[in-house]
């Protein structure tokens, strides 16, 4: 009695396998971690070191490159880049995938200190942030009052709100836009200064020496020990105003008689704007490492209780949550994957005919999805969008094993043998074929397992939960089938009336077919040239293919990138957001409109904003957000004050955001002759129609009037320069000079000359200066006024100047297509010493676009391999594999024709495709090399039989497949729609078209190249 037969005949043995695979898999599923995509670590450091009131120049000199050559020396960089603008330097650091983001951290602050002594004194300390893919917030809140003031609601979050966010397991930090911080701000009035003759270093020295904190320590007494404090600090305006800065011949000048104190904000140069008001916003983002859904989910909990305490009159609202189209994603998926099972269980019954019959496949496909959780519990996966679709597909794979041992059971009985008998000789009979089945499906995913990059990371989750569902199945298919089988299958079993038409069509086609397959073998040379064209015609069907990374997916959210002048004050920044959030609130689709101004590192300028745009559920929209795109780019160009473009997010995790295509060029030559070329390119790109935008980051176009300092009349009078830098930088920079204590806080103290006395340049003419005597001497008597035009900011990539293009492909346009476009016309046009390189969205496609190309050739091979060492033949295998191409060129034609592109999701459809169409081949082939043997056929002959006695049980499993893939194709809208019907078409339309060529294609070649066991065995 073989191991196989006796779990017929010992049906415990077979049940409690079972129930131990429900058991371990139930528990797992109840563990396992949902998350929108696996695992990865995608990190960007970014490094923001402010040098208030230095320009791009100075910033760039003394701050970038320094810091710049230290960090460059950190492991882990896959990319450095960096932005010299008006007082700040920003320095981005990318990581490479997976690299442990607690170790950049610590390399890249030991870096900044170690060069921390060659900085400017007056430059403030590095920042260093850490986030994950893109700049993008997981959420976004609102917080907004008609009663409170910008300062008050900005003091209020940073008390109460954000505090309580950030301690929160998961959430890395709480930012706060449009924060108006509270400051002690002195409003110098220069004309009152110089009939005083105050000057405005003089002003900075007082506050710095009379609002100062003392730490004097504690009494020491052999009782006791007191602590002591001073009031060496202020902390009122009170305070401020009385001040002394001056005493001359009994009269006191205090800073109330040369300045306005009051309490006001330390920045008045951004907002955010929600729905035509201004509010507070509160961007939440999530560590590296956390779970995405857990960790917004613990913020929506916490939410209620905040809104309960806080103030009167304040109100908040989520604007943005980036997990709804995550949660939606993923239950449409675990709803399909319901439906598929119902569907092909339906299907299957339809077939069969008999219940019984029908148990068979029907309990040994949900008990191998369920097996699956405990191996992805044992790799340490999670629930993710990924292994629930491998799920969906895998079940056109498990459903295979079941229907093939529950069809060739019934076949014996209806032959007349008892189900007992039926059930051991289908165990001997199919046991070869389902375990080679099964381990070519093993063969084929294996591959993706070696890979590295973001393909690596992502798909090795989806293609080791599709042959661990495999494996299940298998251990199922030799175990509880058979026995299933045994017990359940009858003679003269009941079935249904429309049965019998089934089994009256499949006769009809079984007849047809085998006539046919009769005349195509008498002629299978033609039928082999035909094969050989298809094989051939797979290169020219992929090279006229579309190509992207991934398709871009409706997540109900599109942001608004905006530039405006560079020398555009805030007010008229904000007239022209207002007015183009106006407009596009007017789409009937989108619910929330909010922009963002001058915020974020990344800026450069003093007059860039950002937005978003919230659209209403999936099920109150008349247009997807694809549809919506290009309208809404339309309108947004025709706003004259801003160059505007819509952007959607990334398709894929580890984008760092911005536009889909950003395309780098850098040089050693000055940034003059990179913004050359860079424009050069940029010409050429909107000429050609592939671009609705185009637009390089470097512009040489910022308005700069230079003080031109004569410097022996200066030192005639007795005015150094650092007294002059000092004065200037007091009254114009908006820096601080130290900290006053409000209400248990610290605050920034900001001099600064009022607004009216700073409008134009030609006023600062008018400032007075003080010199060696304290005499005060008009700026004009020692300076002059030059007007220039200088860079935005000046950027760097891998420590070379650099541009970046920035570009959104026109409708019909594909990445691959914009990407190919770029590079030949760089090639081309920029001179040999230009480097080039991609960034965001883009970079992934170059990267990653072809890395799945290696895995498919390297699937074949193992399949090949695998085979050849099960059968003992280097033919047999051959002739099986033959089906492959067959089904890759039924889908490829649908690729050539534009229904969908080549990319991530296509490329893992056709290497489930060629996982599924094999086992095709292998049934023949096996049942026909059995033939040869056991009843002294030839080779023509076995494969007559074999393909008539397989051909109900090859339909059946097509179908079942086919109708599996349902639920996925026919939701065709919301998130993660684009990608499910990429993968479920490429593999549906490849398994039917493959199918059909199968079917004559392996007979043919069975009957010229495989192992002729008749002739062997000496008959």
């Amino acid at each position: 009695m073989s191991l196989l037969q006796q779990f017929i005949d010992k049906p415990v043995q077979a049940s409690v396998i079972s129930l131990v695979i429900a058991l371990l898999g139930i528990q797992a599923l109840m563990q396992l971690n949902v998350r929108q995509y696996p695992e990865t670590v995608t990190t960007t450091l970014t490094v923001v070191t402010p040098y208030i009131g230095a320009d791009a120049e100075l910033v760039r000199g003394f701050i970038t490159t320094p810091l710049e050559q230290a960090i460059a020396t950190m492991d882990g960089i896959e990319y450095l880049k960096s932005a010299s603008s008006q007082g700040q330097s920003v320095i981005t650091v990318q990581l490479v995938l997976n690299y442990d983001p607690n170790d950049a951290v610590a390399q890249i602050l030991t870096k900044i200190q170690q060069v921390r002594n060659q900085l400017p004194q007056s430059a403030e300390n590095s920042i260093v942030t850490v986030s994950t893919g893109s700049d993008q917030a997981a959420m976004y809140l609102a917080f907004y009052s008609d009663v409170l003031d910008a300062t008050q609601i900005s003091d209020y979050l940073t008390r109460a709100v954000r505090p309580r966010l950030e301690t929160l397991q998961g959430v890395q930090e709480a930012v706060i836009l449009g924060a108006q911080s509270i400051a002690m701000r002195i409003w110098l009035d220069s004309r009152k200064m110089a009939a005083l003759g105050i000057s405005a270093s003089e002003v900075r020295d007082v506050l710095a020496d009379n609002n100062y904190l003392a730490a004097i320590g504690n009494t020491k007494g052999s009782v006791l020990s007191i602590s002591l404090e001073t009031s060496t600090d202020l902390e009122s305006v009170d305070a401020f105003r009385n001040m002394v800065i001056r005493e001359e011949d009994g009269a006191i000048i205090r800073l109330s008689d040369v300045a306005q104190v009051s309490l006001g904000a330390e920045n008045y140069e951004s907002s955010v704007m929600f729905n035509d008001r201004t509010v507070v916003f509160i961007g939440v983002s999530v560590t590296p490492t956390a779970n995405l859904l857990d960790t917004v989910g613990g913020v929506k909990a916490l939410l209620p209780d905040i809104y309960s305490q806080m103030p009167a009159g304040l109100e908040g609202i989520v604007v943005y949550d980036s997990t709804v189209a995550i949660e939606d994603s993923i239950n449409e998926v675990i709803h399909a994957l319901i439906e598929a099972l119902l569907i092909v269980t339906t299907v299957i019954f339809f077939f069969l005919g008999a219940l019984r019959s029908a148990l068979v496949p029907g309990i040994a496909m949900p008990l191998a999805i369920i097996g699956a959780f405990f191996i992805m519990q044992m790799l340490g996966y999670s629930i993710n969008l990924l292994t629930l679709l491998a799920l969906i597909l895998a079940i056109g794979t498990v459903v295979d094993d079941g229907i093939v041992i529950a069809e060739n059971a019934m076949r014996h009985i209806e032959a007349g043998a008892t189900p007992d008998e039926a059930a051991k000789q289908t165990a001997n009979e199919l046991s070869g074929s389902i375990i080679a089945m099964n381990i070519v499906v093993l063969a084929v995913f294996a591959p993706i397992g070696l890979m590295g990059g973001l393909t690596g990371t992502l798909f090795t989750e989806f293609a080791y939960t599709v042959a661990g569902a495999t494996l299940v199945s298998g251990v199922i298919a030799l175990t509880l089938s058979p026995m299933m089988c045994a017990k359940l299958l009858q003679h003269n079993m009941k079935r249904r009336r429309s049965t019998q038409w089934v089994d009256t069509a499949f006769k009809s086609i079984s007849n047809s077919y085998d006539t046919l397959l009769s005349k195509t073998l008498d002629r299978h040379w033609l039928v082999l040239g035909l094969g050989g064209l298809i094989l051939i015609s797979v290169y020219f069907l992929y090279t006229a293919s579309e190509r992207e990374l991934a398709p871009v997916e409706d997540d109900g959210f599109l942001m608004i990138a905006a530039q405006g002048d560079p020398n555009m004050s805030i007010d008229q920044l904000e007239r022209w957001t207002s007015l183009l959030a106006q407009n596009v609130g007017r789409f009937q689709d989108i619910e929330h409109v909010f922009m963002v101004n001058n915020i974020g590192p990344q800026s450069g300028s003093s007059a860039s904003a950002f937005g978003g745009l919230s659209l209403r559920d999936w099920s109150e929209r008349d247009q997807t957000q694809m549809q919506l795109k290009p309208q809404i780019q339309q309108l947004v160009t025709q706003n004259p004050g801003l160059q505007a473009v819509v952007i959607s997010l990334p398709s894929l995790p580890g984008s760092t955001g911005g536009t889909s295509v950003q395309f780098i060029i850098s040089s050693i030559d000055d940034p003059t002759a990179v913004f050359t070329n860079a424009e050069a390119l940029a010409r050429q790109a909107r000429q050609s129609g592939l671009f609705t935008y185009i637009q390089s980051d470097l512009k040489f176009d910022r308005l700069q009037y230079r003080i031109d300092i004569d410097r022996d009349k200066a030192a005639a009078i007795g005015i150094d320069m650092r007294h002059l830098g000092d004065d200037l930088a007091t009254m114009l920079s908006n820096n601080y000079v130290n900290f006053f204590s409000f209400d248990g806080r610290s605050y920034r103290v900001v001099p600064q000359v009022e607004r009216q006395y700073r409008l134009q340049a030609e006023q600062l003419l008018d400032y007075y200066i003080a010199n060696d005597e304290k005499e005060l001497i008009p700026l004009s008597a020692i300076a002059t006024l030059t007007q220039q035009v200088e860079p935005r900011q000046l950027l760097r990539f891998n420590q070379l100047n650099s541009a970046t293009l920035s570009a959104v492909p026109a409708p019909g346009i594909t990445l691959g297509q914009a990407v190919e476009y770029l590079q030949q016309q760089a090639d081309t046009l920029l001179p040999g010493s230009y480097v080039t390189d991609w960034a965001g969205e883009s970079r992934q496609y170059v990267t990653e676009g072809s890395a799945l190309l290696f895995s498919f050739a390297l699937a074949v091979m193992f399949m090949y391999l695998t085979l050849s060492a099960q059968y003992n033949s280097f033919r047999d295998p051959a002739v099986m594999l033959v089906s492959v191409p067959m089904s890759l060129a039924g889908a490829l034609i649908f690729f050539a024709f534009g229904v969908v592109s080549v990319n991530i999701y296509t490329q893992i459809g056709l290497l489930a495709l060629i996982g599924s169409i094999i086992r095709h081949g292998i049934l023949l082939v096996e049942f026909a090399n059995d033939l040869q043997l056991k009843e002294s056929l030839n080779r023509r002959k076995a494969m007559e039989k074999a393909a008539s006695l397989r051909l109900r049980s090859i339909l059946m499993t097509t179908l079942a497949t086919l109708f599996g893939l349902i639920p996925l194709l026919v939701a065709a809208s919301g998130p993660g729609a684009e990608s499910r019907f990429a993968i479920s078409f490429t593999l549906g339309v490849g398994l039917a078209i493959g199918t059909a060529f199968t079917l004559f294609v392996v007979p043919s070649l069975y009957t010229v190249l495989a192992t002729d066991r008749h002739r062997q065995a000496g008959h």
